[in-house]
């Protein structure tokens, strides 16, 4: 009895091995990560490169494993019936379909879907080669299929961008961080690239209000003592008002030896570069390294100065604050108690609406300009509204500008 039915098993346990294999193959090439393959096949992995070359042409791939797939598994079920039938008797292809369908799901799905979500590269890398052989023979069928696939995608016009979006980039990133594959410090410096191409001047400006510039017609005591206040080693310089910026002065170029310069301010000034508020400072960036300049100043729709950007600015954009020994650190969010905080003025709306886990949009860049937005009035000390869960009051102005701002926040989970 058992040598009769011996090679309908054996065929059966066959079978199901090779539907176990291909269903294997299938998710491993679904998941594994192409990036991880070319950088082995780069670095002259044959099996990584015949690998890498399968996964770029994945139709054909796909309708390989699937054809071969369906062909043993339609294998396994008819002769299960015909071994249940004969063993069983007209009840046969009942127990048959029974049997054969648990077995395959746990053996010939599951299971080894599950092992090759595991471990994708090695085991699609392991799968290479049968499968390029079988590629290889099913090479006709492939072909109608590639045809038939052409003519539905005309039909139903499935043609899509298949770019990776700014959205999708950013949260493989997040991924990525989450799985320990780069640590956060190399993942927010990624993250702000990314988001680098999309900033404006206008984004990271410092304004007009808090620039630090001499007039042309300036005493050298004067340049001097705002070289020493200030801490900074370029100068604006203006004729007539902060709107007519006519150069940048140089502290090198201002002291000579032990002395200041015996020349006249005009004669040791550089010309400045101008920029819109709309400036990409990608462009912008190259615009400074191409003039071997670290500031650029920028103008209004008339023609006036609205602020400057220095390189500085620019590259904080990529790496996070760059502080030096003059710099005072000073904190933009402070908390003073478990529901109060006080808020720089000068932050960016962008980040007070993170912080406080809100939504909105605004004209103003600025926090300060978004509550005289709300409050539509020129801001005074003691100024105050509620916005969703928040209560802001403006705690600090000078000369009508908020420079601290106090918020409690109420059933609101803050960072």
């Amino acid at each position: 009895m058992l040598s009769d039915i011996l090679p309908s098993l054996l065929a059966m346990a066959f079978c199901i091995l090779m539907s176990a294999y291909f269903s294997a193959t299938e998710t491993a090439f679904s998941s594994l990560n192409k990036i991880r393959i070319k950088v082995m096949a780069e670095n002259g992995d044959r099996r990584a490169q015949l690998t890498y070359s399968l996964s770029e042409d994945y139709d054909r791939l796909i309708s390989t494993i699937l054809i071969g797939n369906n062909i043993v598994n339609i294998a396994v079920a008819s002769i299960g019936t015909l071994l249940f039938v004969k063993i069983y008797g007209d009840i046969g292809a009942t127990i048959s379909s029974v049997v054969v369908t648990v077995v395959v799901l746990i053996f010939g799905e599951i299971t080894p879907k599950s092992v090759a979500k595991d471990f994708p590269e090695k085991f699609a890398m392991f799968s290479a080669p049968a499968i390029r052989l079988l590629i290889c023979i099913l090479t006709p069928v492939n072909f109608i299929f590639t045809q038939w696939k052409r003519l539905i995608s005309n039909l139903l016009n499935t043609e899509t961008d298949r770019k990776m979006s700014q959205e999708e980039l950013m949260l493989l990133l997040e991924e990525a961080q989450r799985d320990g594959s780069i640590d956060k410090d190399e993942g927010d410096l990624l993250k702000n690239a990314v988001e680098f191409r999309d900033l404006e001047a206008q984004d990271i400006l410092t304004p007009r209000v808090d620039l630090q510039a001499v007039s042309i017609d300036a005493t050298k005591e004067e340049i001097a003592a705002l070289f020493t206040e200030s801490h900074f080693s370029r100068l604006l310089v203006y004729e007539g008002d902060i709107d007519t910026i006519i150069g940048v002065v140089h502290q090198k170029d201002f002291y000579i030896g032990n002395g200041i310069t015996e020349k006249d301010l005009r004669e040791i000034i550089s010309p400045p570069i101008f920029a819109r508020p709309m400036e990409k400072i990608s462009d912008l960036l190259k615009i400074l390294q191409s003039n071997k300049s670290h500031i650029a100043v920028v103008i209004d729709e008339y023609g006036g100065t609205l602020g400057v950007v220095s390189m500085e600015d620019i590259l904080e954009e990529l790496v996070g604050e760059i502080w030096d020994e003059h710099d005072v650190l000073e904190e933009p969010f402070v908390q003073l108690a478990p529901d109060t905080y006080l808020v720089e003025g000068d932050v960016t709306f962008d980040d007070f609406c993170t912080y406080f886990h809100i939504k909105d949009e605004a004209e103003s860049i600025s926090l300060g300009g978004w509550i005289m937005e709300q409050t539509g009035k020129v801001p005074e000390k003691g100024d105050a509204f509620d916005y969703e869960d928040l209560t802001i009051q403006v705690e600090e102005a000078h000369n009508n500008r908020i420079e601290k701002v106090r918020v409690v926040a109420t059933s609101r989970a803050c960072e």
